[in-house]
């Protein structure tokens, strides 16, 4: 039995794979751009290199899956499920991942410019030197995220729960940040933090 990939638009056939599921495939540089993958079951697959851009992703498996240096471009990944993923150096600008679970996935590196992560599960994960310059954070759970050298300027901060995240070496320059935020709380992990923050509708607080 095989499984088809399709394009999102047009329903062409992008790739088959001689199996009845995606999980645990290897799609290793596969070029499925604009597939259409809504509720697809890709836990614990290959997908290294692949060409993901633009595809329609809302809700699916992506658990324990590799997709380390993908090129997942303005890919919509609502509601996915990206639990423990490894998508170090991945490309995300511009992708929308809003709700979705990313907790304890692997971020390192990752181009997540201008994403869209309102109220999304980013706890425990890794995002050491990820660039999230202008991305939307609003409400987004960021507990014990390694954030370390991260690019989070211009970012939307509001309502993000950052208790025990490390934040050493972060670029918060004109970061969007709730008026209530409680800088002294969590002194202790920001340091070494580079510029300001803004709390909207207000002057620059700085963090230094």
């Amino acid at each position: 039995m095989t499984t088809e990939i399709k394009h999102r638009n047009t329903g062409e056939i992008l790739y088959t794979h001689d199996g009845d599921s995606l999980a645990g495939a290897d799609l290793s540089g596969a070029n499925i751009g604009e597939a259409d993958l809504r509720e697809a079951n890709l836990r614990g697959a290959n997908l290294r290199g692949a060409n993901i851009r633009e595809a329609d992703l809302r809700g699916a498996d992506l658990s324990g899956t590799s997709l380390s240096g993908a090129d997942l471009y303005k890919a919509d990944l609502r509601e996915a499920d990206l639990r423990r993923a490894d998508l170090c150096w991945a490309d995300l600008r511009e992708a929308n991942l809003r709700g979705a679970d990313i907790s304890e996935a692997n971020l390192d590196g990752a181009n997540l410019r201008g994403a869209n992560l309102r109220g999304a599960n980013l706890r425990g994960a890794d995002l050491f030197g990820a660039g999230l310059s202008g991305a939307d954070l609003h409400g987004a759970d960021l507990r014990e995220a390694d954030l370390r050298e991260a690019d989070l300027r211009r970012a939307d901060l509001r309502g993000a729960g950052l208790r025990g995240a490390d934040l050493r070496g972060t670029d918060l320059y004109e970061a969007r940040v709730s008026p209530d935020t409680d800088w002294l709380t969590l002194i202790g992990m920001v340091v070494d933090v580079k510029a300001t923050a803004k709390a909207p509708d207000e002057g620059a607080t700085k963090l230094d």
